[in-house]
């Protein structure tokens, strides 16, 4: 069997099933956490589900259709590494909601007699109604189904509702095909306003919150056991006497006694009522040596010498810290301390905002953030004893901020969206709306909209031989409906060039993740822009081949690039890969009308062999470079040997970049200088974790990556303003450590030397090996891992 042939038989190794259960096991058995206990014995059962499966033959992991009897479109349940576990996630027992509507319709409690039910007309009824209030819910795809059947039958639409029938009654009684009536309001059918969490899960986040244990001790030390040491080294000092005025240089008098046995039943009424504190228990702290002085006295029993002195020296040590009690220095620093003591804990002004939050929708998200974040009231102080003004901490804020509803660029300037992958969370929602709007009808639309946000929640498979994960035009319900799409292709390129602008703009030095090129994708298709938007391949489960679109979209990148700093930068040739792009794309006709002529389709996945071969062809030049010194970071990997191919194809394509640019019309504010220099800001960062970092490769990859973008975005910037933006680069490393300055400057000089028209020799490498082409993968060591001080690898 020849490669090719072997590649289109590739199955999923049990091994690393069988590893995540045994550390499911484990913890079942050993974490102190009683919950987390719990969890880890629903993994082990999927984990054994998995094993069993694979085993018996029901499961073929690496496959788009993993169960054997279930069709690609059911959403399987998929544990961690994209494993099957080979149950429907719309299977299992009954759901409360059906057992409740198979009392309601007055039918067994069983799938298939529900399924019958929604048949006749009272059960047309019944969806009917649901479409039109939208008071239903849809958490995975097929508990949309009987309502878009209802939806056709409607509208006259038989035929197609009788194949729809046809496909799911199969399956009736595996699968819930009913929606889940729902009390609460309809989804509002608007695009520019996004949360990450709700109301409510602000509130249980909020009420979760538990009082700070050591900030409460510290706030019981300062209120309580504070003022009372003052008091006892206040009644000491009246004893003090002679020239340098020693305690107990006078004789204590009945009055001086019967007022230090008032001080310790009270200090045995306060021991009592605040347990925090433990010093003053400790015999050898000021405030209980003090204290037991006092008793041994008020009892009538002498000090011995050792006791004296101790007394003594506390009673020395504490004037000098603080000064005599009542002094001008002594008298601030309590007054500092009382007003510290006095701030509301962060656990009361969060319950404070848990009734703010209470008359607000509890399954939507905050318009006006101004009065939940507002200082104490009036009111409030008088319900809770707080103190009126009292502003809510950072941490308080954050928590509620994240529930802020806003435009979702409004999102990512005010912090609320970190990072590209949480971008990629809130997108779908923006997605489905710009899907759903090109449905006439409103009953349609909404049913749509809520269909696409079920299915952005199906968890992704582990798919080998090049296949492809579902797509949602597959589903039999929503593809019975695809005559009914309008033209939105106007709508989806504006939201899929706004979307665009955003990730690069706010996140320029972190590639796109694979959920948010999963939704760009969506966008680029409905478009018909011919955008094609590239996944970041996993090197460990690579198979040396990629697919057609990747050669287009390295050729889109060579329209952008050619000539370009990237391009000399990183050694392309982009005009012999519009050749290859030419060449394959001719093949591929001629392979199609062949396969026309004789009637038979193409066997096996589409791939680009050219492609493939150049990237192997370059990460095995960049191979040849120096490298850095061993320290057995990935020496031999064939994971790391993948990583170099993998990313010699996102050089070529600028993984995403250049579609965007120039296909999708993106243009980021405030320019391409500003993005190159926020690059270089992430470099930097990433850098200086290495010094420390005992497995630093990840790190560096990351950073290579950052770098990548940089070269992207200065190449976009004329000639002049690049050489303003070198000099930017050289100015902000050095404001960060030697370390980071010694490790980029070969990187730093590389690019300095491209830009002023030289060219890295052919591996990769100038001036004796001190200027270099940054990347990110090796199997030899990497030379930014490399000890600056020293030249020894990383972490010798």
């Amino acid at each position: 069997m020849d490669d090719d042939a072997e590649q289109q038989h590739l199955t999923a190794n049990p091994g690393y099933a069988q590893g995540q259960l045994a550390k499911a096991f484990r913890t079942a058995l050993t974490h102190e956490d009683a919950d987390t206990r719990r969890r880890a014995e629903g993994r082990v059962t999927r984990w054994r589900a998995v094993l069993a499966g694979m085993a018996d033959g029901l499961l073929s992991i690496g496959s788009r259709t993993p169960v054997a009897g279930l069709p690609a479109w059911v959403t399987p349940e998929v544990v961690h590494g994209g494993f099957a576990t080979g149950n429907p996630s719309a299977g299992g027992p009954l759901q409360p909601y059906e057992t409740r509507l198979a009392e309601r319709f007055g039918v067994p409690a069983d799938r298939r007699a529900l399924f019958a039910h929604c048949l006749t007309d009272t059960g047309l009824a019944w969806l009917w109604g649901q479409l039109n209030s939208g008071r239903y819910e849809v958490t995975v795809p097929e508990e949309g189904a009987l309502l878009t059947m209802a939806w056709l039958v409607r509208h006259g639409e038989t035929a197609a509702a009788l194949d729809l029938i046809a496909e799911l009654e199969p399956f009736a009684d595996q699968l819930r095909f009913l929606p889940r009536p729902s009390t609460g309001r309809p989804a509002p059918d608007v695009t520019d306003a996004l949360h990450r969490r709700t109301v409510s899960d602000t509130v249980d986040r909020l009420a979760r919150r538990r009082p700070n244990a050591a900030v409460e001790t510290q706030r019981e030390a300062l209120a309580v056991w504070q003022p009372f040491g003052d008091e006892l080294l206040a009644h000491w000092l009246e004893t003090a006497g002679g020239e340098d005025g020693r305690v107990l240089e006078l004789v204590p008098d009945a009055d001086w006694l019967e007022r230090g046995e008032a001080l310790l039943s009270r200090y045995r009424s306060l021991a009592e009522e605040h347990t925090r504190c433990g010093k003053h228990r400790d015999p050898k702290e000021n405030l209980g040596i003090l204290r037991i002085a006092l008793e041994e006295t008020v009892a009538g029993r002498q000090l011995d010498a050792r006791r004296l002195g101790l007394l003594r020296h506390a009673v020395t040590s504490m004037v000098r810290r603080r000064g005599l009690p009542g002094s001008a220095p002594h008298t601030e620093l309590r007054g500092v301390q009382r007003v510290q003591a006095a701030l509301p804990s962060h656990h009361a002004l969060a319950h404070v905002v848990v009734g703010r939050l209470a008359g607000l929708p509890q399954e939507s998200g905050i318009a006006d953030l101004a009065p939940v974040l507002a200082p104490v009231s009036e009111p409030e102080q008088r319900e809770t004893g707080l103190p009126g003004g009292a502003q809510l901490p950072p941490a308080i804020s954050r928590v509620v901020e994240g529930a802020l509803s806003a435009p979702v660029a409004t999102l990512v300037e005010r912090g609320v969206v970190p990072s590209a992958e949480v971008l990629a969370e809130l997108v779908p929602r923006l997605v489905a709306v710009a899907t759903a709007r090109a449905y006439d009808d409103e009953a349609l639309r909404t049913l749509m909209a809520t269909n696409y946000r079920a299915f952005r929640n199906r968890r992704s498979l582990l798919l080998l031989n090049l296949e492809g994960q579902v797509r949602i035009e597959e589903l039999p319900w929503v593809r019975a409906v695809s005559a009914q799409r309008g033209d939105g292709t106007a709508e989806s390129a504006l939201l899929l060039r706004q979307l665009g602008e955003l990730a690069v703009q706010g996140f320029p030095g972190t590639i796109l993740p694979n959920p948010l090129v999963r939704e760009l994708g969506v966008l680029a298709r409905q478009s018909g822009l011919g955008a094609p938007l590239v996944e970041e391949l996993a090197a460990d489960i690579f198979m040396d081949t990629f697919g057609p679109k990747f050669l287009v979209a390295a050729r889109i990148a060579g329209e952008l690039l050619g000539g370009s700093l990237y391009e000399r930068y990183y050694g392309i040739d982009y005009a012999a890969i519009r050749e290859l792009a030419i060449a394959e794309a001719a093949v591929e006709a001629e392979g199609g009308k062949a396969a026309g002529r004789s009637g038979k389709a193409g066997a096996g996945p589409r791939t680009s062999p050219g492609f493939a071969r150049l990237c192997a062809e370059r990460a095995a030049a960049a191979s040849s470079a120096p490298a850095g010194p061993k320290s057995g970071s990935s020496s031999g990997s064939w994971v790391a040997a993948n990583g170099k191919v993998i990313e010699q194809s996102q050089i070529l394509t600028t993984h995403n970049l250049a579609t965007l640019v120039h296909r999708v019309g993106i243009a980021p504010e405030p320019g391409w200088a500003d993005l190159a220099r926020r690059c270089f800001g992430t470099v930097c960062r990433l850098t200086a974790r290495v010094q420390r970092d005992p497995w630093p490769y990840s790190t560096i990859k990351d950073a290579a990556y950052a770098w990548r973008q940089l070269v992207f975005h200065l190449s976009l910037c004329p000639p002049s303003e690049q050489r303003r933006v070198l000099d930017d680069l050289d100015e902000e490393v050095a404001r960060h450590p030697t370390h980071v300055l010694i490790r980029l400057g070969p990187a730093l000089a590389g690019l300095r030397l491209v830009a002023d028209g030289g060219a890295f020799g052919a591996d990769g490498t100038a001036d004796r090996g001190r200027t270099r082409r940054l990347l990110g993968w090796t199997t030899d060591g990497h030379w930014l891992a490399s000890d600056p001080t020293t030249g020894a690898p990383h972490g010798s």
